[in-house]
């Protein structure tokens, strides 16, 4: 590990808004905070919203910034990363976002039934060889609705066209109510501030002329839910490992 992510360990370690609880811990520190949130860290009953592998942060901090009136709190194991949205929101005092690293697989047990509003899945692995890794499969639609509030909100932005299309075909195959889907976002023609925040993976994807796809829809907690049984086209402009995408050609 470089002198730079140790020194930015040291920070997190450090930082009132940051809780780290990684799944090789976990067992052996329970997480009183849970259902608690309101309460003991936020002080307010302001909605909840997570951003799942939220990487640095952008969309944290950005939707934080934009809606003073709901509570945003990023989830990632990467602490390095995590680390640029937690310096900025705390040199902002920004009051209404938190930083939580674990591993998203026991997400369930830091939250409470219905302690939470909306999820935002942005620009996820897509894990082609596994469903069961997807953060959009009913793998983990089961383990998000032990704490989202009913109805509610799950947000997919991805330039993977594999994660997109194969979270269609789930949510379609188990009627899932949808509100928003495009597979171009920046010529959809809808206007959104939400929207305009944008990743740092997201605008590498821009400059290399990649679509941008966004799906928003409802989890409700009633029905079993099934994987669809299909067929997907993988990606042919990315590796399965995330980091040798940095081989991509800009677009002409």
């Amino acid at each position: 590990m470089s002198k730079g992510k140790l020194a930015k360990f040291a920070d997190m370690a450090e930082y009132p808004h940051v809780f780290e609880y990684p799944f090789s811990v976990m067992e052996d520190v329970p997480f009183e905070m849970k259902g608690h949130w309101h309460r003991d860290f936020f002080k307010n009953d302001n909605p909840i919203v997570l951003e799942l592998g939220c990487g640095r942060g952008e969309y944290t901090v950005g939707l934080g910034r934009l809606f003073p009136d709901k509570n945003f709190i990023g989830v990632d194991i990467k602490g390095a990363r995590m680390w640029s949205g937690a310096t900025e929101s705390l040199n902002e005092g920004m009051t209404n976002v938190a930083f939580l690293r674990t591993n998203i697989e026991i997400i369930d047990r830091f939250f409470a039934p219905g302690e939470v509003s909306e999820i935002w899945l942005t620009f996820s692995d897509p894990q082609m060889k596994k469903a069961t890794k997807r953060l959009t499969s009913t793998y983990f639609m089961n383990r998000y609705r032990r704490f989202l509030s009913e109805n509610g909100l799950v947000h997919l932005k991805t330039d993977s066209n594999f994660m997109f299309t194969y979270t269609k075909y789930m949510v379609e195959h188990n009627h899932l109510p949808v509100e928003f889907c495009t597979d171009d976002l920046y010529h959809s023609g809808l206007v959104d501030d939400i929207l305009s925040i944008r990743t740092y993976y997201e605008q590498q994807w821009l400059d290399r002329g990649l679509n941008i796809k966004y799906l928003k829809f409802r989890l409700p907690q009633e029905g079993a839910l099934e994987e669809p049984d299909v067929e997907i086209e993988l990606d042919d402009y990315r590796s399965y490992n995330r980091s040798k995408r940095s081989g991509l050609q800009t677009s002409k």
